[in-house]
């Protein structure tokens, strides 16, 4: 049997409304930790696109880069940047993604400022006469 004080009823739901609040921002928090981490996954998968899509393409590789990075995900593509450089003779190019993460999740989003997110990939450049078949 236990025996408490009789001062002492109340202690454990005290406590809990002192720390509950606490444990819920930090839920919160982590959940917007995911949330851009995810985005930062989404950035890495639509360089790779992109540096791809313009890898592959005889026409101009910025606009062909912009399509392949807009396809690779649910990322918002108003919040979408690319820069889209050829290197060494135009053998490779490499293709930068910046994106803007915003944090809004409610109560600890609108404490966090938004999250600048950046993926780089560089690819070699493949001719047509790579592509044809002898």
């Amino acid at each position: 049997m236990i025996v408490t004080r009789r001062g002492d009823r109340g202690q454990s739901t005290v406590e809990l409304a002192l720390l509950l609040p606490l444990v819920a921002i930090l839920i919160l928090l982590v959940l917007q930790f995911g949330l851009v981490l995810r985005d930062q996954l989404m950035v890495v998968h639509a360089a790779r696109e992109a540096a791809r899509a313009a890898a592959v393409t005889e026409g101009d590789p910025a606009t062909a880069a912009r399509s392949g990075a807009e396809r690779a995900g649910s990322l918002d593509h108003a919040r979408l940047d690319l820069t889209t450089t050829p290197i060494d003779r135009d053998e490779r190019i490499r293709v930068v993604v910046r994106y803007r993460s915003s944090t809004d999740v409610p109560l600890v989003g609108s404490l966090l400022p938004d999250v600048d997110l950046e993926g780089t990939m560089v690819m070699m450049r493949e001719s047509p006469i790579q592509n044809r078949v002898k």
